[in-house]
């Protein structure tokens, strides 16, 4: 395992960015069985300038390395994101809930501050929109003295289900490091417009700081049973899919930071590696951009 191998034992063969202008992230979802050391190294292989790191559980039942607990995990994830040059993006997730108590949170962001993070992920799962704008509110500002960003996240089974809401909750919150992050699985299955996106880009471009790029193939199941898995499980490397990602990344602002979320559990459990996977996810974004041009 090179999670055992001390720093001068290490060798990284480094991939050259062929868009140097342009920051791709290694979401945690796309490689969730690897270690953050592990990961770090991963992506500074496969090429990617950033990672997301996981310090909180999306689920109970998913395999969780607990980097807010653990100050050795953290050390050793800190070492090797200095070992390879790689910048931490974003942290994630939080949920605002009924009970939230905003406070309680103060431990992420500070392990998030330690990991020099610009930004936070969280979803929003109260069904009360005032309730989760204040709660919004009130973690940026816990969030501001620490130089992180929080992202609210729509998903189409939480209660913050489409850009609309999300866009609702973050504007009632006027926070300055407050903003709205989209996915481009989520946007896809929720239905949301892409022209809205376009106005919000041209008009409040600071409250879209970075973007999940996947695919994903088909209609939308009439299962939100199915969309869920879909999203944690299968979606597929950027162009292999249906969504409409030449005209999500038009309504985006230019140049944004892509962090590249795509589970790929069917390849996994065929003997893909993690670096193959984030290396395919990582070529298939820079086809997809180059072909903008």
């Amino acid at each position: 395992d090179s999670n055992r191998r001390t720093p001068d034992q290490r060798r990284y063969t480094i991939r050259e960015p062929s868009m140097s202008d342009q920051i791709f992230s290694l979401a945690a979802l796309t490689v969730l069985e690897l270690s953050p050391p592990h990961m770090v190294e991963v992506a500074a292989r496969a090429g990617y300038s950033h990672v997301g790191l996981r310090l909180e559980p999306a689920t109970p039942e998913e395999h969780h390395f607990p980097l807010v607990a653990d100050a050795q995990l953290r050390r050793q994830t800190l070492q090797r994101l200095r070992d390879t040059g790689t910048k931490v993006l974003d942290i994630e997730i939080l949920r605002l809930k009924p009970d939230t108590q905003v406070q309680a949170f103060l431990p992420v962001l500070e392990a998030g501050a330690e990991f020099e993070a610009s930004d936070l992920l969280i979803a929003g799962n109260d069904p009360d929109p005032v309730r989760t704008a204040d709660n919004f509110a009130a973690l940026c500002e816990l969030a501001l003295p620490f130089g992180i960003h929080v992202n609210l996240e729509f998903m189409p089974w939480t209660d913050v289900r489409n850009l609309a809401e999300a866009w609702h909750i973050v504007e009632q919150a006027g926070r300055g490091n407050g903003a709205v992050l989209v996915d481009a699985f989520h946007f896809d299955r929720s239905g949301s417009s892409l022209q809205a996106l376009a106005v919000a880009s041209a008009t409040a471009p600071q409250r879209l700081r970075y973007a999940q790029l996947c695919d994903v193939v088909g209609p939308r199941p009439a299962e939100m049973a199915e969309i869920l898995r879909q999203a944690r499980q299968e979606r597929r490397f950027p162009g292999d899919g249906d969504c409409d990602l030449h005209g999500l990344l038009k309504a985006l602002p230019s140049g944004i930071p892509l962090s590249l979320e795509i589970p790929t559990r069917q390849l996994m459990e065929q003997g893909v590696s993690a670096y193959d996977r984030a290396r395919l996810a990582l070529d298939k974004a820079r086809e997809v951009l180059a072909s903008l041009r």
